[in-house]
């Protein structure tokens, strides 16, 4: 994992919405996301997308930011990576106040920003595995390496929404949206098949995230 830090760039980005963006940018997502209540966005243009594809009205956004003067978390994927979404997502109530609770509840304290892998069709299907006990982490990070993830940048703070522009809004057609659920679809299915034979591979070895979270207390 790396540490916060400030970076001196411009990146560009994009955002899915089910109904277009109204008003300011801003971070209200919803709190169970990958990296907590934020404004998402990412840096593969097909994978919001896929998120959005079910949506009449739905519309894709190609974004500029300046990261200048942000406190940003920049996250390696690896079990960090997979435990910080465990406690976001509300994985981790069972040890609430323990010390690897904490841990990953403070991990983006006073941050504006954090950048990290994408929970994607594929890896989404695999988190659920190991959160559920059915896969150990060493299964888990060896699927993490196998699965090609874009990243995701999450502004936290108004003063980091702030300092994104929108370039470009497009909305989608009937015709893009159905050919974007069968890639959706397609990519689980492929994902999932990888995934089974690493995991097959791995059954004995690593631990499982119970005995994780057992082993934090």
């Amino acid at each position: 994992m790396k540490n916060s830090k400030i970076i001196n760039e411009i990146v560009t980005l994009y955002h899915g919405s089910k109904s277009g963006i109204h008003g300011g940018i801003a971070p209200i997502s919803r709190k169970r996301c990958d990296f907590g209540k934020g404004f998402y966005m990412g840096t593969d243009r097909t994978q919001p997308l896929t998120l959005i594809c079910n949506y009449p009205k739905a519309k894709i956004y190609t974004l500029s930011i300046d990261l200048s003067n942000l406190k940003i978390l920049d996250i390696e994927v690896g079990l960090d990576w997979a435990l910080l979404i465990a406690y976001n997502r509300g994985k981790m109530e069972s040890v609430k106040n323990s010390t690897i609770y904490n841990r990953f509840a403070n991990l983006s304290k006073d941050c504006d920003m954090i950048i990290g892998h994408i929970a994607n069709d594929r890896m989404f299907v695999v988190l659920d595995r190991f959160f559920n006990g059915e896969i150990t982490d060493l299964a888990l990070i060896n699927s993490l390496s196998a699965l090609k993830l874009g990243k995701q940048y999450v502004a936290l703070t108004e003063k980091a929404c702030k300092k994104i522009k929108i370039i470009d809004e497009q909305e989608l057609s009937e015709a893009d949206r159905d050919k974007l659920k069968q890639e959706s679809e397609a990519n689980r299915s492929k994902g999932i098949a990888m995934v089974d034979e690493i995991c097959r591979k791995y059954r004995r070895e690593g631990r499982f995230f119970d005995e994780i979270l057992k082993a934090g207390e």
